[in-house]
């Protein structure tokens, strides 16, 4: 039992977030993934042996025993590739340390001791994990090259009378390493979810064409790879017979890796289309529950779940569909609720991501001016320049949720004009709130894409007709030569579509409020009521100021 239970809590720690029934969540799914990932392997072994190797194999499932043998290894395989699958995934990318860091960690860990060395603790797990499964990768691909391309008779040794499993397993395992390299490497064990939901079975269905193309494709470099590394082998692995043979040894192993790695573009397309589907985080309509307090499970599981979490994740998305779709509109409701609490907690669980997005972006851009810290070559020799380089990239890390949450405060507070029958909204104070951090984290993201934000005069008309001082961002901005280097830029294509969010947010307010802001502009309230009274997080009031102007004359590109 405490085997079993230590084992539950390796494979699930910081993957549910949550306890109790919140745990399930997470379990069910996994326990999900393996059922159909066994279903659908089954079924690859089955054709591959009946019709794809069938011309190559006198007796594909002869004897019964050793047939049954590879059969259960190939599954073990499999298991063993979809368990370190689960177990690296996360819903965001994460920071690894290098080898070197790896190297110091054990000599640190005995001298220092604190945050940051518990942060390189973090990240050396991080490498850890991914080595792991690298290694893992090898030791499935082995097995499974073994177990696919067993009782062909172009890999039976007629001398010995046996299968030469070492040349199949030393290709396996070539293979098996460089999937889980370029798996790691192009950082697909981050979650990728849908911008639109179907049912799992739509969403399988799309993504098979792209499966195979990649299994094609893989399997073919992969190929060409391990057949040039087995030359190197010693003479005993290498094939003895006839050209004819060794034709055949390649064409059985070619149709093998194909398998195997398609089962495992499978396994991977399955594990993101079950575990990024959406769970809906309230009760059932109709029940007690529901009449009284339907959004506290959704409440607490972003408050009390662990942060960037899966789990987290799974109840950001629900909010995010909840307040933009009218399919759950009496969910949407009860944020409106009389006391106004219900408003108030779940603004500030959506304003704390782009609050720490808008920090750590302008900690980036403090180090180094935009246009030196987007040039990502060789002339980044200044440790202050690389560093302000890794917090540019690692401030992009939560931009999946951010971008939810810059959706679900603008749709609240569009819809607070029409739904807020109690005026909630505007009694909290969270439309000001709202507005001010879309607007600096937008002029944070603009300063890093290189865009010039200066205050102009004629803007700042006050009531009494003074024009307001011209005021800059008081940090140096790219020049219009820079812009060609900052738009080949890897960051570039990241901050373009999180400033496009952004934007679409605020002009989603602007078009519901535009009226009364124009009002309000007019007789010089606009600041008092959409502004925060405090300091922007970047930026100052008169920039936020224009910036929202820019918006309401639909001036902002």
């Amino acid at each position: 039992m405490s085997i079993t239970a230590a084992i539950h809590r390796t494979l699930f720690k910081d993957k549910d977030g949550g306890g109790g029934a919140l745990s399930s969540i997470i379990k069910q799914r996994f326990l999900s993934f393996l059922i159909w990932q066994s279903l659908q392997s089954t079924l690859m072994l089955f054709l591959s042996k009946t019709l794809v190797l069938s011309p190559f194999t006198k007796y594909p499932f002869s004897p019964i025993f050793l047939s049954l043998l590879y059969f259960l290894c190939f599954h073990f395989s499999l298991f063993v590739f979809s368990v370190s699958l689960f177990f690296v995934s996360s819903p965001h990318p994460l920071r690894f340390a290098s080898p070197l860091e790896i190297s110091l960690s054990f000599i640190r860990l005995i001298f220092v001791s604190g945050g940051e060395q518990s942060l390189l603790r973090t990240r050396v797990r991080v490498s850890l994990t991914f080595v792991l499964f690298v290694c893992l990768c090898a030791v499935a691909g082995a097995v499974s090259a073994i177990s696919v391309c067993w009782g062909c008779d172009a890999y039976y040794d007629v001398d010995s009378g046996s299968i030469r499993v070492g040349v199949l397993g030393f290709r396996g395992f070539v293979i098996g390493l460089i999937y889980g390299l370029h798996y790691v490497y192009k950082q697909r064990w981050v979650f990728r979810f849908p911008i639109i939901q179907r049912p799992p079975f739509f969403s399988y269905k799309m993504g098979l064409p792209l499966s195979i193309r990649r299994a094609l494709r893989f399997s073919a470099v992969s190929f060409a790879l391990s057949g040039i590394l087995s030359f190197f082998l010693p003479n005993e692995y290498k094939s003895q017979g006839s050209v004819g043979k060794f034709i055949a040894e390649q064409i059985v192993f070619y149709l093998g890796s194909f398998v195997v790695i398609l089962c495992w573009e499978l396994s991977h397309h399955l594990h993101q289309v079950l575990h990024t589907k959406r769970f809906v985080f309230a009760p059932s309509k109709g029940s007690a529950a529901a009449e009284t307090n339907p959004s506290e499970p959704l409440l607490a599981t972003i408050e009390e779940s662990t942060p960037n979490s899966l789990l987290q994740y799974l109840a950001y998305l629900d909010l995010c569909m909840v307040c933009e779709n009218n399919v759950d509109s009496w969910r949407r409701a009860a944020f409106f609720e009389e006391t106004g609490e219900t408003y108030r907690r779940v603004i500030a669980a959506c304003l704390r991501p782009l609050e720490h997005f808008t920090q750590k972006l302008a900690e980036g851009l403090e180090c180094s001016s935009a246009d030196k810290s987007m040039q990502l070559s060789d002339q980044l020799t200044s440790p202050t320049e690389r560093l302000a380089v890794l917090k540019l990239y690692v401030s992009f890390f939560d931009a999946q949720l951010c971008a939810w949450c810059a959706r679900v405060v603008a749709s609240l507070t569009s819809r607070s004009r029409k739904e807020d029958k109690f005026g909630v909204a505007q009694l909290s104070g969270s439309n000001a709130d709202v507005v001010s951090t879309l607007l600096s984290s937008l002029l944070a993201v603009e300063a890093l894409m290189g865009k010039k934000t200066n205050v102009q005069s004629t803007h700042l008309m006050g009531p009494a007709g003074i024009k307001w001082a011209t005021v800059n961002t008081g940090r140096r901005e790219s020049t219009a030569g820079a812009m060609g280097k900052i738009r080949g830029s890897p960051l570039y294509a990241k901050a373009y579509s999180m400033a496009d969010i952004l934007k679409t947010s605020i002009y989603c307010i602007a078009s519901a409020f535009h009226n009364e802001m124009l009002s309000s502009g007019k007789a010089g309230l606009l600041e008092k009521e959409w502004i925060i009274g405090s300091k922007p997080l970047y930026g100052t009031q008169e920039l936020l100021l224009h910036k929202l102007r820019l918006f309401l004359d639909h001036q902002a590109t």
